[in-house]
Formats: C-alpha cells, sequence, structure tokens
C-alpha cells in the first residue's frame, strides 16, 4: 500500500525530492528525521567475521546476552488497567530470560502500563539488561484538540497536528520513564492494529503520528527502533521508511521461524533485524538475530 499524499507533504519528501513530489519514490524518509537515519548507520554494530574467529578470540556478546523476554499490561494482575485493556495475569519471563523490553504504555498512546513499577522491581531484583517500547495508536478527537496545536509542526494543518499529537504521545511516555527512573538508550516504537483504538484508513494520517513519537523520542534524547511486519506497517504507514533498527514478531511459530524472519525479506521499514520474538507457554520470548554483535550498553541499561 502506498503512502497516501506524501509528496504534497513537505515533511514526508525524501532526502533529495522536490517540494511537490514529482521525483518522490516509495521509500519516503521525514526530512526531519534523516538525523536518525544517519546516527544508526554511523554506530550501527558491526557483523562478525566468522572466517576471521580463532579460539584465542575474545567471545562475542551474543553468547552471553542472547536470549530475553518482553512484557507489559498484559502480566498485570487481572483487573488492573483501563477498560478497553485489562491486565490478564500472563506469566513473568523465563529464568533463561537476560534481557527484558518493558512496555510504557496501557496499550494505546496516552496510558501507562499500570503495574510497571512492579514490573521494574522485578526486572532489577534479578539483575537483567533492560529497555522500553511503547504502543503508538491513532489519536481521538478530544487527543487532537488537546495536543494537535502545539509542538514542533505547524498545528493548524491536519498532517501537522497528527505529527504533534505523535510528539506529545512519546513526551508522555519520556515523563512515565522519568516517574520511574527507567533508564534506556533506546525506545521501540510498536506499530500494530490497537484493537478498540484502530488506526485511521488514510496512511498517511497514520505516517504522520508515527513521525511525531519518533521525533518525540529522538528530541528527548533516545534512539528509536521498530516493532512490527511488512503486512502491518504497509496497512497502517503505507510506505513510510524510517530505516531504524527493527523487531520482529512470529507469533506462535516458534523459536525457529521468528529466527527465520531475521532475513532481508522481512524488513518492513528498511532498518536491520536485532530482534525476533515468539509466543509460548502465554509468554513473549525474544533472541538477538544471528550474525548482531550485541553490545549491550547500545540496546539496554542495567543498574
Amino acid at each position: 500500500m502506498a503512502l497516501a499524499a506524501c509528496g504534497s507533504d513537505p515533511d514526508l519528501i525524501e532526502p533529495g525530492s522536490s517540494a511537490d513530489g514529482s521525483s518522490a519514490s516509495d521509500n519516503v524518509v521525514p526530512t526531519d528525521l534523516a538525523s536518525l537515519v544517519d546516527e544508526y548507520n554511523a554506530t550501527a554494530a558491526p557483523v562478525p567475521d566468522q572466517g576471521d574467529a580463532t579460539d584465542d578470540d575474545e567471545p562475542d556478546a551474543n553468547e552471553t546476552i542472547h536470549l530475553g523476554a518482553d512484557i507489559g499490561w498484559p502480566q498485570c494482575p487481572e483487573g488492573m488497567g483501563i477498560p478497553e485493556k485489562q491486565g490478564q495475569g500472563q506469566p513473568m519471563p523465563i529464568d533463561a530470560a537476560e534481557f527484558v523490553i518493558v512496555g510504557l504504555t496501557n496499550s494505546p498512546s496516552f496510558t501507562r502500563n499500570p503495574c510497571l513499577a512492579e514490573q521494574l522491581a522485578w526486572i532489577e531484583e534479578r539483575d537483567l539488561w533492560v529497555a522500553a517500547y511503547s504502543v503508538v495508536s491513532y489519536p481521538d478527537q478530544d487527543e487532537i484538540d488537546s495536543y494537535g496545536a502545539d509542538g514542533p509542526w505547524d498545528g493548524t494543518t491536519r498532517l501537522g497536528a497528527l505529527r504533534n499529537v505523535g510528539y506529545a504521545a512519546a513526551e508522555f511516555n519520556v515523563a512515565t520513564m522519568a516517574e520511574h527512573d527507567l533508564e534506556t538508550p533506546i525506545v521501540w516504537i510498536d506499530v500494530e492494529p490497537v484493537p478498540k483504538f484502530e488506526w485511521s484508513n488514510d496512511t498517511s494520517a497514520n505516517a504522520a503520528v508515527i513521525v511525531g513519537m519518533a521525533r518525540g523520542y529522538r528530541d528527548a534524547g533516545y534512539r528509536i527502533g521498530t516493532y512490527s511486519l511488512e503486512s502491518m506497517w504497509s496497512s497502517i504507514a503505507g510506505s513510510l521508511r524510517l530505516y531504524a533498527p527493527e523487531w520482529r514478531p512470529a507469533g506462535d511459530a516458534g523459536e525457529a521461524e521468528a529466527v527465520s524472519r531475521c532475513g532481508k525479506d522481512w524488513s518492513f521499514q528498511g532498518g536491520d533485524a536485532i530482534f525476533a520474538q515468539w509466543v509460548a507457554d502465554r509468554r513473549d520470548h525474544n533472541v538477538v538475530c544471528p550474525g548482531v554483535l550485541m553490545e549491550p550498553e547500545r540496546w539496554f541499561h542495567r543498574s
């Protein structure tokens, strides 16, 4: 699905394209997020040359930081949370997990994971590496009225107002992290259908919200990654490309299928695969993708 009307929107023009979109392509990079691409490419973890390995080489971090999990509002006690997204009492990660990516939201934007404090305490007690993710959702009219006029973009335009709402949603999550003393070098933006908080049918409008959130995190000093699949991403954001690191799910298809999705054919917004996820025993399991020379401090924090 193409990104509707991207050619007429100066904040969604590919670098080098004209303002009227005459040379726009399907690979659309928001001009004010170009620094995100440059920063990531300049500091991307190198792929190890397995052919040069010897027995005397230091072991790469994949041997020590390999398996992890993600948690969020579904792990909260039953009945906790907003009416539409009540906690499900799902189990916490298995003992073998070495890192945890914890959700900031109670699913949609402008909500808080209702048991974030307890989950962070659980992570700290086990001395695990931690990072954060947030779901992004399409705003309702009250959120547009509350946040659309203020922010980096012209709030008198429809797409400018939507970007400002996404930016405000990022600021909301940054405040949540500050309140809970949660440190992380990166925040993963979860782009997927959000039942009861549906995306619009206009991919350019949806992309504007995502762009706003991405810039909000970048302006707050965080790197970003993206969680999605091509089928979800394209139906929501069209051909928007951020070229950010990717975290790819495989549902209940198992670990082998999850690892296979680390391949380039599974890229959904042009970035490198860093983690793959699968579901088993009511838990979200995650694995570092093959070939990624994991530098834990680039992706996690540990107290």
